[in-house]
């Protein structure tokens, strides 16, 4: 009886965390919907193209107000990453202004960047990001990435959990739905001077500004003259969230080779010891010869 009322509960409680979450106001959030990406799977990898225009957008837009502490520039030419070669990572460094000291006389001074500093931050410190976006710094973006995620309930976050099918971009996902999830309110619903309703945002009041709008980035252009993909902001955040999702782990072809690579050697590993044990016991029955004598005796 206990075992049944413990398997009941445990299913009441899967069910009901694959049920919305209910904002104070009782609007509920909805999950983010699920996107595809080169770099899902065992298998998947970054597309450089859309890596180098996520870091445009980054460039141009996202950066004015959240800092990326933890990438340096000499990462984007990195196996695995956008694919800038060193003359352009270099190039691209000396356009930022870093501040380095001190010097002889004791004084911090600006110099132009070099591909081992990290991006300059958009503020000089935390409270000043705060208070130049209404009370609180915007996140940094170097694993933010991995940082975001939501509850997928049950049955999903056992299949999520499968190797070979699992799902673990719920971060770009996440991300990717916030940037397209701003919209007008429900007609009843209070928006406080300073916040923005957002579809996808815990408690949809959400204070950073709507980022990204249609045309805001000027893309590279193909042969006949037209931006090579949509200059939507659909295009943006899917671009802008596959670059976090790089700039959070950018080993991560290299880490899904070599955990391919172990798994087959292991595999190979375990066929060649289940060979050798049936050869090292190949003469040996049902019984231990020597350790039942008695079972051995003849007539």
């Amino acid at each position: 009886m206990n075992t049944s009322r413990i398997l009941a509960a445990t299913m009441l409680a899967a069910i009901i965390g694959t049920s919305p979450v209910l904002a104070e106001d009782g609007h509920s959030t909805p999950n983010p919907p699920r996107e595809k990406w080169s770099f899902a799977g065992i298998f998947g990898k970054f597309d450089e193209a859309q890596l180098q225009r996520g870091f445009q957008v980054y460039r141009e837009v996202c950066s004015n107000c959240h800092s990326m502490n933890l990438v340096k520039f000499r990462n984007l030419a990195e196996k695995g990453g956008p694919g800038f070669s060193a003359p352009q990572v270099k190039a691209l460094a000396a356009e930022y202004k870093v501040k380095d000291g001190p010097n002889d006389s004791g004084d911090m001074f600006e110099r132009p960047g070099r591909p081992a500093d990290a991006f300059p931050a958009p503020f000089p410190n935390e409270k000043a990001a705060a208070a130049a976006n209404g009370g609180k710094a915007p996140p940094d973006f170097s694993v933010l990435a991995k940082a975001r995620t939501y509850e997928r309930g049950f049955p999903n976050f056992i299949f999520d959990a499968m190797p070979f099918i699992g799902y673990s971009e719920q971060g770009v996902d996440y991300i990717h739905a916030l940037l397209n999830g701003y919209e007008d309110a429900p007609k009843g619903m209070d928006v406080p001077a300073g916040t923005n309703y957002n579809k996808y945002y815990p408690g949809h009041l959400i204070a950073m500004a709507k980022p990204l709008s249609d045309g805001q980035v000027s893309y590279a252009k193909g042969a006949d003259g037209n931006p090579v993909v949509p200059e939507t902001v659909e295009q943006y955040s899917h671009d802008v969230a596959a670059f976090m999702s790089w700039a959070a782990e950018p080993h991560m072809e290299a880490r899904k080779a070599l955990g391919f690579r172990v798994i087959l050697f292991l595999l190979i590993l375990s066929g060649l010891l289940y060979y050798v044990k049936k050869k090292v016991w190949a003469d040996v029955g049902g019984e231990a010869h020597g350790m039942q004598p008695e079972l051995h005796k003849t007539s």
